[in-house]
């Protein structure tokens, strides 16, 4: 990729000459859109990132967050920003969590093992230099059709690379994401979120403090791997990218990771670092620039006091290789000795490359200055793209759904639609995947893979310090010695049928789904990030539904109060078979007392079944809008519903009965709007949270990929059943859409205290009790005047496609 005309003219302007070779290469890498993110940063002020507990928010290598107190991690109403404490004060109780998302989408289709790998090496390092621990990964996978050959190479080499990388580091792989879709045929995509813990008083940042301050780079040597990967990520795969771009991905080193993310943890304990930049996109040229403009300084460096592993580099190499496990720090003279000795001690490499000094960014390589340039030039003056924006309703992907038929379903028998939708690859188990993960590594795994949320104990939030850090002493840190703290959820993910079909709702449903996950453990959240994966924006109809999908995210995010503190771009997702439909990954987290039990997704057996939040079978069952039972039912068993929708009976008049963008309609030829989403957002989360938070809780599940059909197969297993009942006997379609109908904002209850449960739902979300758990492991299942019965083994042997796909 070479710097465009109307780029080179900007850059001859500014300089007054001609740049040179190395500062040509140096701006057609920083100013790609991979690193300036060119194309979207208009679209990024939709976002709000404040937050009463927001410490740092966009534009470092990772957001901040504070937690908040033991004694209030439920939060005053059960949202983020009316927690107590102010991010902006720190004091020595305080702690800090770090949140990040990157993505590796190129590298893993050319390598999947090394780019996938690499990918997580990557945002650790983000959480490293802000000094913090890593303490828990999030993979978001996106893969094309699961029965191509291809797709399962693909998600064996990235599930191995990621796997090897993060069990080496001793960072547990909790939480994430599996989807197959034909629009990832030819490019894949691999998300990655990682979250660190600190305490308040070690925080670092990417901003450089000082004139006179060291810069000293620590950890593997530099190679020629890695070369150009910026510009590489910038532009759409091509043909033969497989052979023709291999030396744009890195090469990953698990165990040099693990060395430096125990000497960062010293060095930041020790505070002789004042700030750090890990050495990602564009190499050292990326991050040392970025860090002493962030500044409004500058830096004078030698290239030939790198430490390198190959010969006769050229300086243009050294620069802009992308070779890994390295950091760049500001060190003041005085503790450069002491940053030498630590370095030392884990084996790692430790050069003393330059200083920083006032505004001007020079490279030298022996007596020849090759690079001499204004900093904040160099690293913020690409000028944005004033892209053109066609409808996201005609992307190659999806076809929208505001003007879409009001309805085209398939006439599929009930009990092969169940089998087919349960038993498809995007709705199956994934312990396949996760299995390969150590998910319990550093002791904090309370709920790990395979649940709505991870929930990991923070023992150190209002109790007592570990050994006054966050590294092995306090990840094995016991309850008894630390207090039980408060538990952070985690989840994260992305609906790519959703958005094929209606990038904005799409997004919006993802934010809400994510959210939902988070409510059913009880959690309240806190903060999220996106990962906004998208095709070649220099298409207006590709860019208009990545456009949709931003500002879909930030609404919905915005209607729950939930800053988005942060987050990655990652355009150019296109190949020969089209566009990657928009993708938004959302990674969000949440806090709930550490002294008090999640509910689990799988039945007790104990309980009566309602489901919350969906208004449809609220008016089958004798519950309205406002939680309260019907006051008469017709003779032939329909409900009457008390208040002013119409048509309910076979959802004619209710927009959130509908199947677009359903798992349901990609297995079946057939067409249906989005569903409408709740304008209650919040008050509805609340109340489901409210709900798992209850004693009388025994099992909560959210409804989202699949619908109920698959929720209920998820919760049914080896210790209990279910025994339910949905729908009054209308038509097939109707049925269907009772089953597979994925609107988000509804959760499955087994609950002791059913009139608790309408007491708490009671003005704020329907609720419908459809049955009871039982203790035979069947799930008896009618629905629309059918019955079904499938046992647990028979459910298992459908959910287990992918693992039969690729033991």
């Amino acid at each position: 990729m070479a710097l465009d005309d109307a780029d080179r003219d900007l850059v001859t302007t500014e300089l007054d000459r001609e740049p040179t070779p190395t500062e040509a290469a140096l701006f057609e890498n920083l100013w790609s859109e991979h690193c300036a993110y060119r194309s979207s940063r208009p679209l990024l002020s939709a976002f709000d990132s404040t937050g009463e507990q927001v410490v740092l928010g966009p534009g470092d290598d990772a957001a901040v967050v504070a937690l908040p107190t033991g004694d209030n991690s439920h939060g005053d109403d059960g949202r983020g920003g009316e927690n107590e404490g102010n991010g902006s004060e720190s004091d020595d109780s305080a702690w800090y969590v770090t949140l990040g998302i990157e993505s590796h989408n190129h590298p893993s289709f050319v390598d999947p093992y090394d780019g996938a790998a690499t990918g997580v090496g990557g945002i650790v390092r983000d959480t490293l230099s802000m000094g913090a621990y890593p303490i828990a990964l999030a993979d978001c996978l996106y893969f094309g059709d699961f029965d191509r050959e291809f797709s399962k190479y693909l998600t064996e080499g990235v599930v191995e690379g990621i796997a090897d990388y993060a069990n080496a580091i001793g960072v547990p792989t909790v939480t994430g994401s599996v989807a197959f879709h034909p629009g990832y045929v030819g490019n894949p995509l691999v998300n990655v979120a990682c979250v660190g813990l600190l305490p308040a008083d070690r925080l670092v940042t990417a901003e450089a403090k000082r004139a006179g301050n060291a810069l000293v780079l620590v950890g593997n040597s530099t190679g020629r791997d890695g070369l150009g990967g910026a510009s590489f990520a910038s532009e759409d795969l091509a043909e033969g990218a497989e052979t023709a771009d291999r030396p744009a991905v890195q090469v990953g080193d698990p165990y040099t990771e693990k060395l430096l993310i125990e000497a960062n943890e010293v060095l930041c304990d020790e505070r002789v670092v004042e700030s750090a930049r890990d050495l990602g996109a564009a190499g050292l040229g990326g991050a040392s620039s970025e860090l002493v403009a962030k500044g409004g300084l500058g830096a004078e460096i030698d290239l030939g006091r790198v430490h390198q592993r190959e010969p006769n580099m050229a300086p243009v190499e050294v620069l802009l290789a992308e070779s890994q496990e390295r950091m760049c720090y500001e060190v003041a003279p005085e503790n450069v000795s002491r940053v030498r000795e630590i370095a030392a001690r884990f084996e790692l490499g430790c050069s003393v490359i330059g200083e920083v000094t006032g505004d001007r960014y020079v490279c030298t390589a022996g007596d020849e200055r090759v690079v001499d340039l204004p900093a904040a030039f160099l690293a913020d003056g690409a000028p944005a793209y004033d892209r053109q924006q066609g409808s996201g309703n005609e992307t190659e992907n999806g076809t929208g759904a505001a003007e879409g038929p009001e309805r085209d379903l398939p006439d599929v028998p009930l009990d092969e639609a169940f089998a087919t939708v349960v038993g498809s690859p995007n709705t199956a188990s994934k312990e396949w995947v996760y299995r390969q993960y150590d998910h319990e590594v550093g002791l904090r795994t309370r709920v790990g893979p395979g649940d709505d949320a991870a929930l990991l104990a923070i023992r150190e939030a209002g109790g007592e310090k570990a050994d006054g850090g966050t590294g092995e002493a306090s990840g094995t840190a016991t309850g008894s010695e630390t207090g039980m703290g408060i538990d952070l959820a985690f989840a994260a993910g992305a609906e790519p049928n959703w958005t094929a079909r209606d990038p904005s709702e799409g997004a919006r449903a993802i934010a809400l789904e994510v959210a939902t996950n988070l409510a059913v453990k009880g959690a309240t959240p806190l903060a999220a990030v996106d990962c906004l994966n998208g095709g070649n924006p220099e298409n207006a109809r590709t860019f208009g539904a990545f456009a949709e999908t931003v500002s879909g995210i930030a609404d919905a995010c915005s209607d729950l109060s939930v800053p988005v503190v942060g987050g990655n771009v990652s355009l150019y997702n296109d190949s020969a078979s089209g566009p990657v439909p928009p993708t938004p990954t959302l990674a969000m987290i949440g806090t709930t007392a550490g002294d008090s039990p999640a509910p689990p997704t799988g039945l007790r057996g104990d309980g009566v079944v309602m489901v919350v939040g969906d208004r449809a079978l609220a008016g089958n069952h004798g519950t309205n809008e406002r939680g309260n039972a019907n006051d008469a039912n017709d003779a032939d068993g329909t409900n009457e519903v008390n208040d002013d929708r119409e048509g309910e009976g076979d959802h004619g008049g209710d927009d959130t009965a509908r199947l677009g963008g359903s798992e349901y309609l990609a297995r079946f030829e057939g067409d249906d709007r989005f569903p409408a989403l709740p304008d209650d957002f919040a008050e509805r989360l609340d109340a489901i949270r409210e709900i798992a938070r209850d004693p009388g809780t025994l099992a909560a599940h959210d409804v989202s990929h699949g619908g109920l059909a698959v929720t209920f197969a998820e919760m049914v297993g080896d210790s209990a059943g279910l025994d339910v009942t949905i729908g009054d006997g209308g038509n097939s379609g109707d049925a269907a859409v009772l089953l597979f109908g994925e609107a988000p904002g509804r959760a499955v209850i087994e609950t002791t205290a059913p009139e608790r449960v309408r007491d708490i739902a009671a003005g704020r979300v329907p609720v419908a009790e459809i049955g009871t758990a039982t203790d035979d492991t069947h799930l008896t299942l009618a629905v629309g005047g059918e019955k079904l019965s499938f046992s647990a083994d028979s459910i298992s042997v459908l959910r287990d496609v992918i693992a039969d796909g690729l033991d």
